[in-house]
């Protein structure tokens, strides 16, 4: 990703359209009330509803901060997450058919590895409440304010308890009159495999088996047992309430207010596509409606609760599921806020000059932890590229990981996670991408015969779409495997998990070097982030990668004292360094950057791709002298002169837009489609522009102006700027406070002007690591060495930016930071606070041209080290293990 290998399936990419900002609605409160999808039955009733005068919020039901939309809601999604199950469906309460993979069935109610129900839709008195007036984010859940109906006014809050394999909505209630009210709520299932997809082979078409339905005891049991190509399977939804129905009724429909009578064709059929479905023609599932006596007291609120469990295993654990997830739902919920209440104790940071930006730290860490899934009994099978589906090769007990985005790519990516690594340690998630790395070694250790090389794209029940040995494959992740676990050991310290990875780390690099270089020049060939017509085999980011892979390999070796990988790493990483900016940079017809691949007889292609910018996002580690090269100081892979140069570069507007960096800039080409845009270059490229901007290209490039010190307004912060605008603007979001995949603007609409079918995700977990990694190790200058027992803080703050703080920066092995940052005229004060012993290297970044004309360490006179780096002046001084408060003062002229 973000160029998903995909020859069948390809991801939409979406638009442009401008919206009239809107204010941003924020609480921050403490409890809230509760929300009802809208729904119906076999024969649609008659919907009856008035907006509510206030919503109802049930003072019993904890809240968190908030961010809300009253606009388009129809036209929006929401998600809600836990580990074991999600929801998404639409902001109004209905759930229409969405996703691509295969065609509008990727959203309602799944667990990771299998889908439950279509949608659950709720009506009063003989009328469907009505569609949703205001949609709300908190952590961990989502309310909808519903119109009043036959005089209740109701919300809805749904939420996913983690560890439990079922999805809770709470409706609340509340009438001006004292009654009793008849309640009824619709579910329609849809029992259907993460994998295969619409147009995988096999296909869902032949796949999918028939649903039944029945009603027993208190609840709706759906079942689709059966034989298919993956064998016999008995999987069961179960849905019910806290409260005893006074009747039940099962069919083929039950959709609330949704007729079920449009149909989205399937994705390879070549027929047009309504503009929303109710169903697809992948669907075989069955109906069922609850139906409840329910009792209001005058001016009251009310919560009655509502639940799915399901399971691969039969009716008896989709029931257990059920039950667990009605098990004192308002005490779940309340945990499930406390969770995500700790998530953003961690790190959490003050920047009171760039309040945008400390409200998207907040938002991106919450989105961050609710992208965590797990499987149990994943069953390992090599299905190349969707065309084929042989028999497992193994079976993982658990698989648990950081999910890339929702709702069509929950799955685990080898590129993905090493994006979202460097937000998963700023943050403090460290259990959470140590999962992560640990399932991404057990898949391809067990498909891959323990070659080294590392998957791509594995489904939560186990079918491996890319990244087997005989696939191309994708390069980069394979390289990308002992940096991330390098990464991860840099911030914990835990000697465990390095010894447990280090294996894997080494067969990594040794199959790129041993599988991937035919012509011996030391560059990989293969698959990379981007493949474009007329890119050579050689792609820049496998070579950055794989230039850091060998780096940080060797850092590890030490660490485990492996004398001779480390002493073949090192020199690996030093040959490859030496002839780096000769063999890449293209310097040529005003391009001013460096080639996107190499042809076979090692000829540059330069065609404008956003990797271009990965020599400067790629930091290494230090390295010792080997290999004729002398010993390297730690810091980016591009030469300061050639990164400035091409930072200069992308961000003039035939790269960079309004929200962020763009995939592919503009500029000649040859392709039919034309030069849309501007022209920074000479060169006549072979492929058209692409000006989406993903909000990992935008991460990229704040990362990497943030790497040379370029921490202007028309640097680094266009790019942070841009994707916390996605999350936070209004006029740009879809779901309030969820960073998309794509940002609105760019060559197509925006996500909410698009079928819901050709969507790009609503939550992407890339997008954290351009937030979270330039504000932590940037911005406060956060850079742990626990593997050493050491941490650098070394802030650098922007121009207009005199404070910065982070409270509770997570280390490994209990330790933690406190960090002030601030600049008052010629005064650089570093403040950090130790929490547990560390030894602590302390100091500032300042701006060329200043001259130190004192320091002093809690008020006594010390001397200070000046080094010159890419980010610019550091002044430091070391201190010994120890803990508590330290403070050094750097007085300039």
């Amino acid at each position: 990703m973000p160029d998903h290998i995909r020859p069948p399936i390809a991801s939409p990419a979406p638009t442009r359209r401008r919206r009239r900002p809107r204010r941003l609605v924020t609480t921050a409160c403490a409890v809230t009330g509760v929300a009802a999808l809208v729904a119906g039955s076999l024969q649609p009733l008659p919907t009856h509803a008035a907006p509510a005068a206030e919503p109802v919020l049930d003072a019993a039901l904890v809240r968190s901060p908030e961010l809300s939309e009253t606009t388009r809601l129809a036209d929006r999604r929401f998600v809600v997450t836990g580990d074991r199950a999600w929801e998404l469906g639409a902001a109004d309460g209905r759930y229409p058919a969405a996703g691509f993979h295969t065609r509008g069935e990727m959203g309602g109610f799944w667990t990771p590895s299998m889908k439950m129900l279509d949608g659950m839709w709720f009506g009063i008195d003989g009328s469907w409440i009505g569609d949703g007036t205001r949609t709300t984010s908190g952590w961990g859940y989502v309310r909808t304010d519903l119109p009043t109906t036959q005089g209740v006014a109701a919300s809805r809050t749904d939420f996913v308890p983690d560890g439990v394999g079922g999805v809770v909505v709470g409706l609340s209630l509340r009438s001006s009159t004292a009654r009793t009210v008849t309640l009824k709520v619709d579910a329609h299932s849809e029992l259907m495999s993460a994998y295969p997809w619409g147009e995988s082979t096999p296909s869902q078409k032949t796949e999918n088996l028939p649903d039944t339905a029945s009603s027993t005891g208190r609840s709706l049991l759906f079942r689709d047992r059966g034989t298919n190509q993956a064998g016999f399977h008995d999987w069961a939804a179960a849905v019910g309430s806290s409260l005893d129905p006074t009747g039940a009724s099962t069919g083929t429909n039950f959709r609330g207010p949704q007729s079920g009578d449009v149909v989205c064709p399937a994705s390879d059929s070549g027929a047009s596509q309504p503009t929303s479905c109710d169903d697809t023609a992948y669907g075989r599932g069955a109906g069922g409606q609850l139906r409840y006596r329910v009792r209001l007291t005058p001016g009251a609120t009310r919560t009655v609760w509502f639940a799915v469990g399901g399971s691969q295993n039969g009716p008896t654990e989709a029931r257990q599921q059920l039950a667990a997830a009605l098990h004192r739902p308002a005490e779940a919920l309340a945990a499930k806020v406390a969770a995500r209440r700790a998530v953003q104790a961690a790190s959490r940071a003050s920047l009171p000059d760039a309040p945008l930006l400390q409200q998207s730290f907040a938002w991106s860490k919450q989105m961050l932890a609710a992208s965590v899934q797990q499987s149990e009994d994943v069953r390992l099978r090599v299905t190349k590229a969707g065309t084929a589906y042989p028999k497992p090769v193994a079976t993982l007990p658990e698989m648990r990981w950081i999910g890339a985005g929702w709702p069509d790519y929950t799955w685990l990516f080898g590129t993905d996670g090493e994006y979202t690594a460097f937000a998963a340690v700023a943050s403090g998630q460290f259990q959470a991408i140590e999962d992560h790395l640990r399932a991404l070694r057990d898949v391809s250790d067990a498909v891959n015969d323990r070659s080294g090389k590392i998957v791509h794209e594995v489904t939560p029940n186990g079918a491996v779409y890319f990244g087997a040995n005989a696939d191309a494959g994708n390069t980069d992740e394979t390289a990308k495997f002992p940096s991330t676990v390098a990464l991860v050991y840099r911030w914990t310290g835990d000697k465990r998990f390095l010894a447990d990875m280090y294996p894997a780390s080494v067969r990594a690099m040794r199959y790129i070097d041993t599988r991937l270089d035919a012509d011996h020049d030391g560059w990989p060939e293969g698959l990379g982030n981007v493949e474009r017509p007329g890119m050579g085999p050689e792609k820049l980011d496998n070579a950055v990668y794989t230039v850091r892979g060998y780096a940080d390999l060797a850092e590890l070796a030490r660490a485990r004292g492996d004398r001779a990988t480390a002493r073949w790493a090192t020199g690996k990483a030093q040959t490859l360094i030496a002839k780096f900016e000769r063999d890449w940079w293209y310097g040529k017809d005003g391009a001013r950057s460096y080639a996107d691949s190499l042809q076979a007889d090692n000829a540059k292609t330069f065609q404008r791709h956003w990797i271009g910018l990965t020599p400067t996002d790629a930091v290494l580690p230090a390295l010792p002298a080997a290999a004729g090269a002398t010993a390297r100081p730690a810091g980016p892979l591009a030469s300061s002169a050639h990164a400035n140069t091409t930072l200069d570069q992308h961000e003039r507007s035939c790269y960079t837009g309004a929200l962020g960096l763009y995939h592919t800039g503009t500029g000649a080409t040859t392709d039919p489609a034309g030069n849309p845009g501007d022209t920074c270059d000479s060169v006549v490229s072979a492929v058209p522009s692409l000006t989406d901007v993903f909000t990992l290209n935008s991460s990229i490039a704040a990362v990497s102006e943030g790497n040379y010190g370029r921490l202007g307004l028309d640097q680094q912060r266009r790019y942070l700027t841009g994707s916390a605008r996605a999350q936070l603007d209004p006029s740009l979001w879809e779901m309030p406070g969820a960073m998309p995949e794509i940002v609105p603007g760019g060559d197509g609409d925006a996500n909410i002007d698009k079928l819901f079918t050709e969507r790009s995700m609503v939550m992407q977990a890339w997008g954290a690591y351009g937030i979270l990694w330039p504000v932590v190790h940037q911005w406060l200058g956060v850079s742990p060495d626990l593997g050493h027992g050491r941490v650098a803080v070394v802030p650098q703050l922007p121009a207009d930016q005199q404070r910065a703080a982070l409270s509770d920066v997570r280390l490994g092995g209990s330790r933690a930071l406190d960090v002030n940052a601030r600049h008052l005229g010629n005064r650089w004060t570093t403040t950090v606070t130790r929490h547990g012993r560390i030894g602590l290297t302390v100091g500032a970044v300042l701006p060329a041209g200043t001259q130190v004309v004192r320091a002093t360490l809690n008020g006594k006179a010390v001397r200070v080290q000046s080094t010159r780096t890419t980010r610019g002046l550091e002044v430091t001084h070391k201190l010994p293990e120890g803990r508590g408060t330290t403070q050094l003062v750097i007085v300039t002229r």
